[in-house]
């Protein structure tokens, strides 16, 4: 979920507009126009049918078009906000006025649902028709708040890509709903948790796009007010206040969207001790708690690990103990690594440092894109690290990806994200632009000191290294400074301007490099990341991956797939250490990826019990067999079978 924050008064740099700046190709071009072709018209099939969602209807029968009772989920409207900031980007971005019609319609219906005081949350509303005894605010899990704030930020988004005001205006009135009920809670002091917290990104945004201080300021009331909470809970990240936190606990979603929006709020008053708080907790992340792929939350369920020890609460979706990362359990949940992007978006906002693209970029490339089919129309709920032929226990959601899944939250959010990513693509600041998430694209480019010029960027990357700059249709040459992200993987490489080339080196991995232009028709800066193939070891408290390795190539994490070994099972390879690597272009699903070919070792089993819990250590010796990696967000998209990130290593000399 993207921002507007010219304005904001701490934000360092801001985002381009959308609608200048365009993949034109390789991997963020393929799966923009993936998502635009295949994902978003999917997403609207399983949203309008009665029979699937049911969300559609549901807004059907509270604007008096239709008869019925409320089926779906409770969280099924903001699901469809979401969907909403998907379809409206992507039919802009292609011309698509069909699709832009029928969202007018979906809008004119909305705002039809609504109710006079502004209320507009379906469930309840159709509740209140029927008499069946459901009620507003009776349940913090009802989401009705979350609702809420994803209804901002896609009126937001209609208002910033259409101009006109009829999603916004539904948008305010709700806005003044939630203000009355946060003053009656302050004045009562009955204040409730707003579980998923949404709506403190959609109020600043609406701050952003309306002018309004009231939005800020409401925010800012709801932010404090978690303090308020009677009897919270660790789940909700609001057992303790917000300005003791100093981890990261909790159901992963919440916690991001939380920590997203008090950084949104620092863009716009700046708040020392809550900017201390999310250095504090981004810290407990990054060094802690976060998978290889970008993948947050570890837990399905779990204890808090915090707080007294004989008092456990139950966590769902959780972040667990420090280093506590399983991988054939690891939860994951997609909308959790999405809400990491969009912390990360805006902490650099707030901090321009590489660290923050560079996790962006990860969670992006990795778990989001694994999440989301190589044809665009099914999706993983959950994002694990390996898969077995077989389990002898039941996951939550199912090993493979589902077309729809009950809890449909991540679909849509991951549609608005692929939708958006090339806003990610470059900040600004007044003089400068800052290089983001690296993909082929021309950007129209307005600074404030009044430089103005197309930014052509020409690469393969992810899968190459080499990534060049140009400038055309320069209108206005005034000399600006290019700032270029080197990737805090990226060890060894060259920086070459105008033909003057320059070593990069590994104190500079990591950092932002500063480059003068000063005559921008004659621009020419090339970047060019060394992307060998690496080992990757984890903390030895991560006990999972303990004398193991995980192999990746530039940004990328590299998986393996039973159907490309020779190996009877994934668990019999093991890394060798010295193994030389054969890049080659694969197909899947129509797609082209960069695959890695070698040989590795494996151990012969025979007399090997798989089953046995225990048995005694039986040495055959080690064969070498050919096997193929793949990246892992390529996964999942040929038979079903194994899948591992980390292997054994082999120390044969």
């Amino acid at each position: 979920m993207l921002t507007d924050t010219k304005r904001s008064q701490f934000a360092r740099v801001y985002p381009l507009d959308g609608l200048d700046v365009t993949w034109t190709s390789g991997l963020w071009k393929e799966r923009f126009d993936t998502c635009a072709e295949s994902t978003v018209p999917q997403l609207q099939h399983m949203f309008e049918s009665k029979d699937i969602s049911h969300v559609v209807e549901n807004f059907k029968i509270c604007a008096g078009e239709s008869e019925g009772d409320f089926d779906g989920t409770v969280f099924g409207d903001g699901d469809f906000y979401k969907w909403m900031e998907s379809a409206i980007y992507t039919a802009y971005k292609t011309g698509k006025q069909e699709l832009l019609d029928k969202i007018e319609e979906y809008v004119a219906l909305i705002a039809k649902a609504q109710q006079p005081d502004g209320y507009l949350s379906t469930k309840q509303i159709i509740g209140e028709m029927k008499h069946n005894g459901v009620s507003r605010m009776g349940d913090i899990n009802d989401f009705e708040v979350y609702n809420f704030g994803h209804m901002f930020t896609a009126a937001c988004h209609h208002k910033r890509m259409t101009g006109k005001d009829t999603f916004l205006n539904v948008a305010v009135r709700t806005a003044d709903y939630l203000e009355n009920l946060y003053a009656e809670a302050e004045r009562l002091g009955e204040v409730k948790t707003a579980v998923c917290p949404s709506h403190y990104m959609g109020l600043v945004e609406m701050y952003r796009t309306t002018g309004d201080k009231r939005y800020l300021n409401l925010a800012k009331r709801a932010i404090a007010l978690r303090d308020s909470v009677k009897d919270g809970l660790d789940d909700n990240q609001d057992r303790i206040p917000l300005k003791q936190h100093d981890r990261i606990i909790g159901h992963a979603v919440r916690a991001n969207y939380l920590y997203a929006g008090v950084a949104d709020l620092c863009m716009e008053e700046m708040d020392e001790e809550y900017l201390e708080v999310l250095h504090k907790v981004w810290r407990s992340l990054v060094d802690k708690k976060l998978y290889l792929t970008g993948g947050c939350g570890a837990l399905y369920n779990g204890a808090s690990p915090y707080g007294n020890f004989f008092i456990h609460q139950i966590v769902h979706q959780a972040y667990g103990y420090e280093y506590q990362l399983p991988n054939i359990t690891a939860y994951n949940e997609t909308c959790a690594s999405l809400g990491g992007v969009f912390w990360a978006y805006r902490m650099f906002q707030l901090e321009p440092e590489a660290e923050y693209f560079d996790v962006l970029e990860r969670m992006m490339l990795n778990t989001n894109l694994a999440a989301l089919s190589m044809d665009g129309k099914r999706f993983f709920y959950e994002n694990m690290l390996r898969r077995t032929k077989e389990l002898d226990f039941e996951l939550i959601w199912p090993r493979t990806r589902s077309e729809y899944i009950l809890s449909y939250c991540c679909p849509p959010n991951l549609a608005r994200t692929v939708a958006q990513s090339s806003e990610y693509a470059y900040m600004v600041s007044a003089d400068s632009v800052w290089t983001g998430m690296y993909g082929a694209n021309r950007a129209n480019i307005r600074l404030e000191n009044g430089a103005s010029f197309v930014l052509v960027q020409e690469t393969e990357y992810p899968f190459r290294g080499s990534i060049r700059f140009t400038a055309e249709q320069v209108k206005s040459a005034v000399p600006f400074t290019l700032k270029v992200r080197i990737p805090g993987w990226a060890k060894s490489g060259f920086i070459r301007v105008n033909g003057q080339e320059r070593k990069i080196t590994p104190e500079e991995s990591g950092t932002y490099q500063e480059i003068l232009i000063e005559v921008p028709e004659k621009m020419d800066v090339q970047l060019l990341l060394d992307m060998p193939v690496r080992y990757t070891v984890a903390n030895n408290m991560v006990e999972e991956t303990a004398g193991q390795a995980a192999i990746e190539c530039g940004p990328l994490v590299y998986c393996c797939e039973g159907t490309d070994t020779e190996a009877e099972s994934l668990d019999d390879l093991y890394l060798d250490l010295k193994a030389d690597f054969q890049e080659t272009d694969f197909d899947i699903e129509g797609r082209t990826v960069k695959a890695l070919e070698t040989e590795q070792y494996c151990l012969d089993r025979s007399g090997f019990d798989r089953k046995a819990l225990y048995q005694t250590l039986s040495y055959q010796g080690m064969t070498k067999k050919p096997v193929r990696f793949i990246p892992y967000f390529a996964w999942d998209n040929r038979e079903f079978g194994e899948m591992r990130i980390w292997f054994p290593i082999a120390y044969i000399e």
